[in-house]
């Protein structure tokens, strides 16, 4: 993997192979517009498995390397650590309501099996709220997706007040992950409707999206962010408006100062 921008931390990784020891180097999918993070050839050479955001999840995807097509293995979900195990397909699968089981599925794609069960105790022993992803006109009307975590026990009619996360990075994402610092499970548990925003700056979305904030950290994403909570608030009136409360670390902690 390779960026093609000096000085630039979050540039689009592009995969680039050659031959060893003296090929030139080619890169590969150059029109991906994703940026993955894990890589594992097929047994014959001529497919990379890749993991990469994309658009609120970490998807595994298939890249012929003489063609360059990508083809999208798995989609939902938080996809990791990626192996090749005969015909199938062996990665770490997380998601809002479960911590990571190893799953297989067949290299054309399908849906995953769990083949590992080393969590079921814990979550079969607690409740979770359950997650929707939604999208909205944030700046320059462009679509912009975020998640809505119910809180547990929810009860129709009742109003509860919103635990609004907001990620770090800032080239991150509150995606539908099972995360072991920010789990929005934690805020659903103690009786909060979780908001959380992927604005301009956050990865998934292709390069041109992330760029965005470069230059503009308080400016297209608190747009995002302040659109996107009011349009969380008009489609759930079981949220209650007038109590929020704002949580974030890291970039996520200069956007709260921002706020305030």
């Amino acid at each position: 993997r390779a960026m093609s921008r000096a000085d630039f931390e979050a540039d689009r990784f592009r995969i680039i192979v050659r031959n060893w020891p003296d090929g030139a180097p080619r890169v590969v999918a150059d029109a991906w517009d994703r940026s993955p993070n894990e890589l594992v050839w097929s047994a014959d050479s001529r497919t990379l498995y890749a993991t990469a955001p994309n658009v609120g999840q970490q998807s595994l995807f298939a890249i012929d390397v003489a063609s360059g097509v990508v083809k999208t293995v798995v989609n939902e979900g938080h996809l990791a650590s990626p192996q090749v195990a005969g015909q199938q397909l062996l990665f770490l699968l997380d998601h809002l309501k479960s911590p990571a089981e190893v799953h297989v599925v067949g290299k054309d794609g399908g849906a995953p099996t769990a083949i590992t069960s080393i969590n079921a105790a814990r979550v079969a022993a607690v409740k979770m709220g359950d997650a929707e992803q939604f999208s909205f006109a944030g700046w320059n009307n462009e679509k912009v997706y975020g998640w809505v975590v119910k809180p547990v026990d929810f009860v129709a009619g009742r109003k509860y007040p919103v635990a609004f996360l907001i990620h770090g990075g800032p080239q991150g994402s509150f995606s539908n992950n099972f995360h072991y610092r920010w789990n929005p499970q934690t805020y659903a548990a103690a009786g909060y409707a979780v908001v959380m925003i992927d604005f301009h700056g956050s990865v998934g979305y292709g390069q041109a999206f992330t760029d965005a904030i470069r230059n503009d950290w308080g400016g297209k994403p608190y747009e995002d962010l302040m659109k996107g909570l009011d349009h969380a608030l008009a489609a759930h009136p079981w949220m209650d408006g007038t109590k929020v409360a704002a949580l974030g670390a890291s970039y996520g902690g200069f956007m709260i100062n921002w706020i305030a």
